[in-house]
């Protein structure tokens, strides 16, 4: 039996989950974590074969949870899971140690798929990501300006080009006012922009935001 530790903070999500979970024969949900922090306990105080990480959660990110649930037990399999398109959070994700990427759209045959995949050692991402992979990897894809930002700085940037205030990244990511008027300034000073429109106008176009 596999079983799971599912991480999201919407009780709605984790319940669907659970529900398709619960029509497989060969998995089943230990425990459930509605924040990061949480997930990280639980994760101290259970086995699992397979861990669901939900890649946006308030304060402790997915991609927070991940990275030091690596450091802690590289070899636990992380799928992580996420609303945003794969060009957005996938390939940072895989580098950071998860062993695949699924969005919240896809079908729940390919969520059970994966959660086999991984569970016996193996990855899984979708074809159009592979091919994208395959690209970088090769070095074909000259790779973007953003690449320089850390996946805080990188999220941050998405939150303003979704026309959210300073004020309002601070409350979802429990960080103080001053903390992200700082992380804006260092994203500015790494992509080489004068202003917050600039930056902006560059995620628009970059397609980094729906």
């Amino acid at each position: 039996m596999i079983r799971l530790l599912i991480a999201d903070d919407h009780a709605i999500v984790r319940r669907g989950l659970k529900q398709i979970i619960s029509e497989t024969s060969d998995m089943f949900v230990v425990a459930e974590a509605s924040s990061g922090l949480e997930a990280l306990d639980k994760l101290a105080d259970n086995s699992f074969d397979v861990v669901l990480l939900d890649i946006s959660m308030p304060g402790k990110s997915g991609m927070d949870v991940l990275r030091q649930l690596k450091r802690k037990k590289p070899k636990m399999p992380v799928l992580m899971l996420s609303v945003h398109p794969e060009e957005q959070y996938a390939i940072r994700a895989l580098r950071a140690g998860a062993a695949g990427y699924l969005t919240k759209e896809s079908a729940p045959d390919e969520l059970i798929a994966a959660i086999r995949k991984i569970s016996r050692g193996g990855k899984f991402v979708s074809s159009s990501l592979a091919e994208k992979l395959i690209y970088e990897i090769e070095g074909y894809s000259e790779k973007p300006a953003h690449e320089v930002l850390s996946d805080r700085e990188y999220q941050i940037m998405c939150m303003f080009a979704k026309g959210k205030l300073i004020k309002d990244i601070a409350y979802e990511l429990s960080l103080s006012i001053q903390t992200v008027s700082t992380y804006k300034n260092r994203i500015l000073v790494k992509l080489k922009m004068g202003s917050l429109a600039e930056m902006v106008r560059y995620a628009l176009t970059e397609g980094l935001v729906e």
